[in-house]
């Protein structure tokens, strides 16, 4: 079965007026499929995360989430549907004065009263919890610290925390590398491969360090202006293919350098 379909798929960006992001895109991504999705900045990765999380209306084409159209049910069942997405955006929107251990235990409120979660802002409710996802990141830590007082690629760390914690059968990961050095960059990504893996879920994940993507993933779908370069398997993307799918008419460059703004230098947000 698919986790999401896509079938000659426009989304336009959300602000009135702005232009189409999206054009005609077709993807079919299997339950338990892991993908990375590349493209130089602009391409139109974040909006199609945003899309397959539910976020954006498509303007023509059709749209399945677990074989579901997402804009044709209720609110209700629409926003059940979502409780089975976790999006993880670049920059995490976590309040910046709450304690760590509160922010990633966040991805517990879809599962708890109105009560418990007040509790839960006093005295948290599962620490042990929030720990193990924290400690799996390399930030156990943190757990009692301000999200204010995290760097940027702590923060990036403490949101995709979030995600070990949430119920969510398909990960929608942007740029979870783009603030880490080599090294954590490996770690998180391993971990984010090992829980998708484990629960059977399916990973999304767009990246703009491309060794990374090729040596991590076997699926590799490449967009630029909003299109579908290629979708291959790795062993058949070859490396004139990378230097086309980055090359700028403006500067002719090639690909950013891999790990170019590395940690400890800003993702998550639960459907």
């Amino acid at each position: 079965m698919s986790a999401f379909r896509l079938d000659q798929l426009t989304v336009r960006h959300l602000a009135p007026g702005a232009p189409v992001a999206l054009h005609a895109i077709s993807l079919d991504v299997a339950e338990g499929e892991q993908l990375a999705v590349i493209g130089p900045s602009g391409a139109g990765k974040t909006t199609l995360l945003s899309t397959l999380a539910c976020a954006h209306r498509p303007l023509t084409g059709a749209f399945e989430v677990f074989g579901q159209d997402p804009w044709t049910l209720p609110e209700a069942a629409r926003h059940a549907l979502r409780s089975r997405l976790f999006l993880a955006p670049q920059a995490p929107p976590l309040p910046p004065r709450q304690r760590v251990v509160t922010a990633v235990l966040a991805a517990r409120l879809p599962r708890w009263s109105l009560w418990q979660a007040l509790v839960s802002l006093v005295r948290p409710l599962d620490p042990d919890a929030a720990f193990d996802a924290l400690e799996r990141f390399g930030l156990g830590d943190k757990l009692y610290s301000r999200v204010d007082r995290l760097s940027g690629g702590e923060r990036q760390r403490c949101a995709l925390a979030r995600l070990l914690l949430s119920d969510a059968r398909a990960f929608l990961v942007d740029e979870p590398l783009s603030a880490l050095d080599p090294a954590l960059s490996q770690m998180t990504l391993a971990t984010l491969q090992q829980e998708a893996a484990a629960r059977k879920a399916t990973l999304v994940c767009s990246l703009h360090q491309v060794d990374m993507a090729l040596a991590n993933f076997k699926r590799i779908v490449a967009l630029r202006d909003g299109r579908v370069v290629f979708d291959l398997p790795r062993a058949e993307v070859g490396d004139d293919m990378i230097a086309a799918l980055y090359r700028n008419e403006r500067t002719d460059a090639a690909p950013p350098a891999p790990h170019e703004s590395p940690d400890r230098i800003a993702v998550g947000a639960c459907f």
